[in-house]
C-alpha cells in the first residue's frame, strides 16, 4: 500500500481539509480543527508524495508552493526519497556495528561483560531452531536441556521468528555469531522501521523522523537489552502494528486490515511476547487518551474497529491456539514469574542518569537505580528528561502530544514496580501492587515498561524537530538551536560500544566430537559444574553441536516443584549433585562426602541417564571438582582438554 492510499484509509476528505501544513499525518484519531497551530493552512494534495518536501530532503518549511517545486527539480536524482531512505538506514546499522563491534572480533570467545548466562539460553533456542528446521522437532517443547523433564520452550522465548530464518546462519557460522548478527540488525531494523512510519504518517520532514528512528533504536533501554536480549530489542514490527492500530479506527477495508494485523501479531509473539503484550497496552492507553479529549470520535471510529480486530482475533487466535496451549498448560508449563524479577522496578532517580552503555553513563553511579545492568529501562538522562518535559508544555496544544504525553507518563509509573524509591530509597507503594496478579500482567517484568515511555520520547523528538520548523525564527538561527538542543538531549546518552569479557572456548573433546563415542541418544552428557542460572557454558556445549546431545539442568524457566501450573522458577528440579558441585566451583572448598550422599549422588545421575562427566582442565577450581567428582564416581581419565567420567556401568537402567 502507498503512503497515499493509507492516508485515503485513515482519513476522511474533510479531516485533510482541516488539518493544518504545519502537522503530520497525523493518526486517524488524532486530526480535527481544534489542534491546529496559530495560522496553519490546509496541505496541498499530494504534499507528502514522494516528489514532496520529505523527497527531496528539505528539513525546513518552503516560503511557497514555487520555491519547493523548484528546489525539488533543482535536485530529484540526489535526494529521491529512495536514496534518502537507503542512506538513513546505512547509518544506522553502522551505528549497530559501533555499538555490538568488540563482540564482532570474537563471537565465540567474547561475551558481554558482568552477566553472560542470557546469550548462552539464546544460542541454546538458536540451535533448537536448526534442530526444527533440519530433523522436524517439536517446535514449542523439548528434552535436549533439563533431561529428562525437559523445558517448555513457548514459556521461554525460543525467538522461533528470529531463529528459524537465521538457521543458514548457524550452521555455517554457529549460533554464537548468529546471536551477534541478531543483536546487530535487532537495532537496526528497530531504529529504521520506526524512521519509515514516522516519516511516512507522522512528520514531513526527514530529519525528524531520522530523529525519533534514532532514539527508539538506540535509546539508553535498547542499548541495556543489546546486551543479552535479541528477542526484546527486535522490535521492527512495533511501528507497523501500531500504525495499522490506529489505521483501522478509520478504514474502509478493515477486514483486510485486520487479516495483516493478525499476521504481524503472530510473529511478534514467536519473537516476544511480552513486547506484543506491551504494544497492545500502550496501543489501548493511547486511544483512550485520545477519546477522554474528543469522545466524538468513536462514533467514526468503533465499527471500523471491532470489524478489524474481531477478524484480527479470530485469525491470530487461530494460528497462536495450539502454542498457546503448549505454553499455558503443556508440560512444564508455569504461572506467573519467580519471584527474584516480579518485583523489578525503577528508580525515580534513573529517569534522570544516563545509561551505562552510553557515553555519560558510569556503571558504578547506576548501581541500585535498576534491578541489574540488563534492565536499565529509563535512563535518560537529566537533560532529555527535562527537554521532553519542555516538548510536551510547548506542544500541549496539540491532541497527539497530549495522548502521547499521558501514555507515556502512564507506563513510567508502572515502570517504577511495586514500591517506589528515589536513590533506593522506599518511598510508597506503587500501583504495580495492585496489578502483579492479574492474567497475563503476573508474567511481565514491570521495569520493562520504561521501554514504552522510551518509544513516546523518541516521537515526542520527531514531532518537536517537525514544529520547530515553523517557529517565526530565522533559518540559520532556527538549524542551530534545533541541533544545539538535539546534542543537548541526545550527545550525553549517545551509544558506545558494548563492554566485553572473554570466556572460555568450548572444549576440544566436543568441538572434535570425541563425547559421541560414549554418548547414546537417550543419555546425557552432564557437564562440571552441572548447568544452571551461574554457570552456562555446558549449555553453550550443546548449542555448538546443534543439541546432538542432552544435558540435565540449565538456565530456564520452569514450575516451581516440576508440577505444571505451578509458578515460575529459575531452573528445574532441585537437585543434590548440582548444588554440591557448584558449591565446590564457587569456594574450592573439597566436601567431605559419606555413602548417603554418594548413593543421592548416584540415584540423579541415574534419573539423568548420564553416560559421562565432563570438567574442562582450565574450569576455575578444576582440581576441587576433579577431586569431589572422584569421591562420587571414581577416578576419571584426561582425553585432550577435559577430565571425563565414564558412568555408564553405574548409571544403566534394569530392563
Amino acid at each position: 500500500m502507498t503512503p497515499a492510499e493509507t492516508r485515503a484509509e485513515s482519513w476522511s476528505e474533510s479531516d485533510a481539509a482541516a488539518a493544518p501544513a504545519s502537522e503530520p499525518v497525523a493518526p486517524p484519531v488524532g486530526d480535527g480543527a481544534g489542534d491546529r497551530t496559530p495560522g496553519g493552512a490546509a496541505p496541498a494534495d499530494g504534499a507528502d508524495a514522494p516528489g514532496a518536501a520529505v523527497a527531496t530532503g528539505a528539513t525546513d518549511a518552503t516560503p511557497s508552493g514555487e520555491a519547493g517545486g523548484a528546489a525539488g527539480a533543482a535536485r530529484p536524482r540526489r535526494w529521491t526519497r529512495r536514496r534518502q531512505d537507503l542512506t538513513v538506514f546505512g547509518l544506522f546499522l553502522l551505528a549497530a556495528v559501533w555499538v555490538t563491534s568488540q563482540i564482532w572480533v570474537d563471537p565465540a570467545g567474547r561475551v558481554a561483560s558482568l552477566y553472560s548466562s542470557d546469550p548462552a539460553q539464546v544460542q541454546f533456542f538458536l540451535a533448537h531452531s536448526v534442530r526444527v528446521v533440519l530433523h522436524g522437532e517439536f517446535p514449542f517443547f523439548t528434552e535436549q536441556f533439563n533431561y529428562p523433564d525437559g523445558v517448555n520452550l513457548m514459556a521461554n522465548t525460543a525467538i522461533l521468528a528470529l531463529g528459524i530464518p537465521m538457521v543458514p546462519v548457524t550452521l555455517l557460522f554457529g549460533p554464537a555469531v548468529t546471536f551477534v548478527v541478531l543483536v546487530t540488525l535487532a537495532l537496526a531494523g528497530t531504529a529504521s522501521a520506526w524512521y519509515f512510519v514516522l516519516s511516512r504518517h507522522v512528520v514531513r520532514s526527514p530529519l525528524a523522523a531520522a530523529v525519533g528512528g534514532w532514539f527508539c533504536g538506540f535509546s539508553p533501554a535498547m542499548l541495556s537489552h543489546a546486551n543479552w536480549h535479541p528477542n526484546i530489542i527486535s522490535q521492527f514490527l512495533l511501528p507497523f502494528i501500531v500504525w495499522r492500530v490506529l489505521v483501522i479506527t478509520r478504514s474502509r477495508r478493515p477486514w483486510r486490515d485486520g487479516v495483516l494485523l493478525a499476521l504481524m501479531v503472530t510473529a511478534q509473539a514467536f519473537i516476544n511476547e511480552e513486547i506484543l503484550l506491551f504494544t497492545a497496552l500502550a496501543c489501548g492507553v493511547f486511544l483512550l487518551a485520545v477519546l477522554a479529549q474528543r469522545p466524538a470520535l468513536w462514533s467514526a471510529a468503533w465499527r471500523p474497529l471491532a470489524k478489524a480486530l474481531a477478524i484480527c482475533t479470530v485469525l491470530a487466535g487461530s494460528l497462536l491456539a495450539y502454542p498457546l496451549y503448549v505454553q499455558f498448560a503443556g508440560p512444564m508449563a508455569y504461572h506467573g514469574l519467580s519471584d527474584a524479577v516480579r518485583d523489578y522496578g525503577n528508580d525515580i532517580a534513573a529517569f534522570f542518569a544516563p545509561g551505562s552503555p552510553t557515553i555519560g553513563g558510569d556503571e558504578r553511579a547506576n548501581v541500585n537505580l535498576a534491578p541489574n545492568y540488563s534492565e536499565e529501562n529509563a535512563f535518560f538522562g537529566w537533560s532529555l528528561a527535562l527537554i521532553a518535559v519542555g516538548i510536551v508544555a510547548w506542544l500541549r496544544r496539540e491532541m497527539l502530544v497530549r495522548a502521547l504525553a499521558a501514555t507515556g507518563a502512564f507506563f513510567a509509573v508502572l515502570s517504577l514496580g511495586e514500591r517506589v524509591s528515589w536513590w533506593d530509597r522506599e518511598l510508597f507503594t506503587g500501583p504495580w501492587e495492585w496489578l502483579v496478579r492479574l492474567p497475563l500482567l503476573d508474567a511481565v517484568v514491570p521495569t520493562r515498561f520504561g521501554l514504552i515511555t522510551s518509544v513516546v520520547v523518541g516521537i515526542l523528538l520527531a514531532l518537536a524537530v517537525e514544529r520547530s520548523r515553523t517557529l517565526p525564527v530565522e533559518r540559520r538561527t532556527l538549524r542551530t538551536l534545533t541541533v544545539a538542543g538535539l546534542v543537548l538531549a541526545l550527545l550525553p546518552i549517545a551509544p558506545m560500544p558494548l563492554k566485553v569479557t572473554s570466556r572460555p572456548p568450548v572444549p576440544d573433546f566436543i568441538t572434535a566430537d570425541r563425547w559421541r563415542g560414549y554418548v547414546g541418544e537417550d543419555q546425557t552428557l552432564v557437564p562440571i559444574p552441572v548447568p544452571n542460572m551461574g554457570h552456562t557454558h555446558g549449555m553453550r556445549w550443546a548449542a555448538s553441536t546443534n543439541l546432538d546431545f542432552k544435558i540435565p539442568g540449565g538456565y530456564f524457566l520452569a514450575p516451581r516443584n516440576g508440577n505444571t501450573g505451578d509458578p515460575g522458577r529459575f531452573g528445574g528440579r532441585p537437585s543434590g549433585v548440582g548444588r554440591l558441585l557448584e558449591e565446590v566451583a564457587s569456594t574450592g572448598r573439597i566436601p567431605k562426602l559419606d555413602d548417603r550422599q554418594r548413593r543421592r549422588s548416584l540415584d540423579e545421575l541415574r534419573h539423568w541417564r548420564a553416560a559421562i562427566l565432563v570438567l574442562p582442565v582450565g574450569q576455575h577450581h578444576s582440581e576441587q571438582l576433579r577431586r569431589t567428582v572422584e569421591q562420587l564416581v571414581g577416578p576419571g581419565r584426561r582425553e585432550l582438554d577435559v577430565w571425563v567420567w565414564d558412568v555408564r556401568a553405574l548409571t544403566d537402567q534394569p530392563t
